[in-house]
């Protein structure tokens, strides 16, 4: 596979969640990376998450097993587990046991230490801890959870990529791995930069539905239309927010006091009565090619068929299954399309003959 990362070899052990997904964004941008799992299974073409990687199974708690992986973590640039801190230490394989150019990826929700970090947890969890939950959802209501984009993939996947990356770049210099300990609360928070900056100079409220970014803005939330579906409206900036009045025909008056807090609960009941008259698709033909920044909410099989969307081709369908296509684009080295996922140790024998080792050898593969 091309890619800019196709020198680079990656050993994942398999698992859930964001240390899965980071596998398969570094596959995508062309390394090869290589899953260890635990049993052998079919092909599972939905599971996205598996495509472009290869795949080993092997028994971890055999001698043969222990040698295989070591071998294969020998071989290796990267490793990435997202286990409990301590597991990959019992089963033998923690840093200490391997080479000291080795990149060791570690994925946790709590992080490696703390009194919570053998605790269970989700994406919702880690985002409570934050402070980011408190902040999400309607005033009356309980914290709705952002499906789990903003823990587990947002500072769970995206730092673990930015650590694995920015250790590539500094091994470069000292020639020497280290250990990348990922947590979740450590990277919602990194992401909460305006955020605390508002806080800190007083233009955020702890209340949530009342402030710039969290619905209490007319022009910036989502309305009902009329066939039931929803325009979304981010009209922040004050040049934005005049093409929104006058496509919208809402007052223009408006322009001059879009900040004054004490008027957006009346006009966001005005807003919502004036994008009712029109249905989504209505509404999305008016404001398509302004600077209003409006733009139609759509479900996620609508989503590839918009003109935008498909002229980019930001989804790919192979066997059927919609999915991203790899992100972001390079002019230079841009990766081929991903391999579909293949059946789960279809690779065995290939990669132990690879390393050295005896592929008919039954006490290496797991049952």
């Amino acid at each position: 596979m091309a890619g800019p990362l196709k020198s680079l070899k990656v050993v994942e052990f398999s698992g859930l969640g964001p240390a899965p997904l980071a596998g398969q964004l570094l596959a995508d941008l062309g390394a090869d990376v290589i899953t260890v799992d635990r049993k052998a299974a079919p092909a599972d073409p939905s599971d996205i998450n598996r495509r472009g990687k290869r795949s080993i199974v092997l028994d971890l708690k055999t001698t043969a097993g222990i040698e295989a992986v070591h071998k294969l973590i020998a071989s290796s640039d990267v490793l990435i587990e997202g286990f409990r801190p301590g597991v990959m230490e019992r089963l033998g394989v923690g840093p200490d046991t391997c080479h000291d150019a080795l990149i060791y990826a570690r994925m946790t929700g709590w992080g490696q230490d703390g009194p919570w970090a053998q605790t269970a947890g989700h994406d919702i969890n880690y985002l409570a801890l934050t402070g980011a939950l408190h902040a999400m959802g309607d005033a009356d209501r309980p914290p709705v959870p952002p499906l789990n984009m903003v823990a587990d993939y947002g500072g769970g996947t995206m730092f673990l990529l930015l650590g694995i990356l920015s250790a590539v770049i500094e091994r470069g210099i000292s020639g020497k791995g280290q250990v990348v300990d990922a947590a979740m609360v450590d990277g919602v928070p990194a992401m909460m930069g305006l955020i605390h900056a508002m806080l800190a100079q007083g233009r955020w409220s702890e209340e949530r539905g009342a402030n710039w970014l969290d619905g209490a803005a007319p022009f910036y939330r989502c309305y009902t239309c009329s066939c039931g579906g929803f325009i979304s409206v981010g009209a922040l900036e004050p040049q934005f927010h005049a093409i929104l009045l006058e496509n919208a025909g809402l007052p223009v008056d408006h322009q001059q006091s879009q900040n004054d807090t004490q008027h957006w609960k009346t006009r966001s009941a005005q807003y919502a009565h004036a994008f009712f008259q029109k249905s989504r698709d209505e509404w999305a033909e008016v404001f398509d090619g302004t600077d209003a920044c409006v733009a139609p909410v759509l479900t996620f099989s609508e989503a590839q068929f918009h003109p935008h969307m498909a002229e980019r081709k930001s989804f790919i369908s192979p066997d059927g299954i919609t999915q991203s296509a790899p992100a972001p684009r390079f002019s230079r080295s841009m990766p081929d399309d991903p391999k579909t996922p293949t059946a789960i140790g279809a690779d065995t024998a290939d990669i132990l003959a690879q390393l050295g080792l005896d592929p008919i050898a039954d006490e290496t593969l797991a049952d």
